[in-house]
């Protein structure tokens, strides 16, 4: 489209947003007006900007990329592989726990407070102490 295409647009968009705006001024009273003068501006602001040629090439690009992907083999070729990439990775992962489950070397985990054989710290520290005998009291262990 050309300058004058879009200023008729442009134009025509204000127009119908003043129009707005006087029955909202008229119906609903000051607030409601003066919203419908800020949004009956806009057009005009993105056509200065050229804001609205930025939005039209943007709606052509995903229009045409949405034909290639209805349209093209090629297309439909690399949707079908990255759904073999995605299951391929799953089946990986899936793998990878099973293992674990199933016979994989275990991860040692390290203890922060060193333990005795029945459970309970051996170092002098009364607020663990304190701790252990709340959670004993509550039937943690």
């Amino acid at each position: 489209m050309d300058d004058v295409a879009w200023g008729v647009l442009t134009l025509g968009l204000t127009l119908l947003g003043g129009i707005y705006t006087w029955f909202a001024f008229k119906r609903r009273g000051l607030a409601a007006g003066l919203r419908g003068a800020g949004l009956t501006l806009l057009p005009l602001a993105a056509y200065l900007t050229k804001t609205l040629q930025m939005f039209s090439r943007i709606a052509d690009a995903i229009t045409d990329w949405a034909a290639d992907l209805v349209f093209s083999p090629r297309v439909w070729l690399g949707v079908v592989v990255a759904g073999a990439a995605v299951v391929l990775y799953v089946a990986g992962r899936a793998l990878d726990r099973r293992k674990g489950a199933r016979g994989g070397k275990p991860k040692q985990v390290k203890s922060e407070t060193p333990r005795a054989v029945g459970g309970t710290a051996i170092d002098d520290d009364d607020d663990m102490a304190d701790i252990e005998a709340i959670l004993r009291s509550r039937g943690i262990t």
